[in-house]
């Protein structure tokens, strides 16, 4: 057994070296690797959660501006249809005046010209009256020659009017 243990103590004391390089090894990796790994990560995680952020705030900014967009679209469309509306109502409205004007022209017309059919069939009911007078006194006299027959059928024809 002691030569067990001699050889562990031999084993031992050869593998201090090897031990202390594993050590500064561990050191220098955490020094010259681990530590400035850990930093990049740390940087490279801010910067994604950052750049995440960066990009939700954008993102909400844009759905805002949206929104926006479509309140003063809904709005120039409800101007627009408002301004249509009003032009259809007046348009409507000098429809109606110009129907209304045509309207009173054509009765006055219509009134204006029965009054002249009216004293034209007065004026030609006078001349038929006044040439049927002529014109039966012209039978009378070529039927009867005397003038005393010609006063009396002058009365009778116009009696029968």
């Amino acid at each position: 057994m002691d030569l067990i243990l001699h050889q562990l103590a031999d084993l031992f004391l050869r593998s201090i070296p090897t031990a202390v390089l594993f050590l500064l090894l561990l050191a220098a990796y955490r020094v010259l690797v681990h530590a400035p790994l850990l930093k990049v990560l740390s940087e490279r995680r801010e910067r994604t959660t950052g750049a995440m952020a960066r990009a939700e705030a954008a993102i909400r900014a844009a759905d805002a501006r949206a929104q926006e967009y479509e309140a003063k679209l809904r709005a120039a469309r409800a101007e627009i249809f408002q301004a249509r509306e009003q032009r259809m109502q007046a348009a409507q409205r000098e429809r109606d005046r110009v129907l209304d004007e045509a309207r009173h022209a054509a009765h006055e017309k219509v009134r204006t010209e029965r009054e002249r059919l009216d004293a034209e069939a007065a004026e030609a009911r006078d001349a038929l009256d006044a040439r049927a007078d002529a014109l039966a006194a012209e039978i009378l006299r070529v039927i009867l020659p005397s003038a005393t027959g010609t006063a009396s059928a002058a009365t009778i024809s116009r009696s029968a009017y």
